[in-house]
């Protein structure tokens, strides 16, 4: 695709203005261009102004040439351009490079501690014989009282007799739930 020698900024957003700047069009121009164009799409914000990507600034420029230099109808550059990013798209595969042999995980070094570093520490081994270990209880069920269980009980019965109600009734009419007036 050769577009004329128009500098595009280093920018991720363009405003509409800028577009028509760079573009070298009027904005209405711009948004007819988006109804016949569908490969011109700029994304909205939150308030409704377009935002113009680097790529919808490319368009725009394309779809001038096609229009202005080459003299293609309407319809006849929605074609070439259709075409042209077809066969774009399909150019840019890039090949597959063949990974470094760079290791993610390197050896480190421990830290070997000295003679005098070794005589601070002492004997921790006695200290932890005298200390006498606390008894691990096994976590099982929390105590209910009885009155809770039986409440409990009654509930969980209600609950699946309520289910059973449900499976066998289907409600049978539709105009059960809705509102009369």
């Amino acid at each position: 695709m050769g577009y004329a020698a128009v500098s595009i900024p280093e920018k991720i957003f363009f405003k509409i203005g800028e577009v028509c700047d760079i573009v070298d069009v009027q904005a209405h121009v711009l948004r007819y261009w988006e109804t016949e164009f569908p490969q011109l799409s700029p994304q909205k914000n939150r308030s409704g102004q377009r935002s113009y990507r680097r790529r919808d600034v490319e368009i725009a420029l394309r779809i001038k040439e096609l229009l202005y230099e080459d003299e293609y109808t309407i319809a006849g550059a929605r074609k070439k351009l259709q075409q042209e990013l077809r066969e774009s798209s399909r150019l840019k595969i890039v090949p597959h490079e063949p990974v470094r042999a760079e290791p993610y995980i390197q050896p480190v070094q421990t830290p070997v501690p000295e003679l005098d570093e070794l005589d601070e520490i002492g004997d921790f081994e006695a200290d932890l014989e005298d200390e006498t270990p606390e008894p691990v209880l096994e976590a099982g069920p929390p105590a209910v009282p009885s009155d809770r269980r039986q409440a409990l009980t009654e509930l969980a019965s209600q609950l699946l007799e309520l289910r059973e109600m449900l499976r066998t009734k289907k409600v049978d009419n539709s105009n059960f739930y809705q509102r009369k007036y």
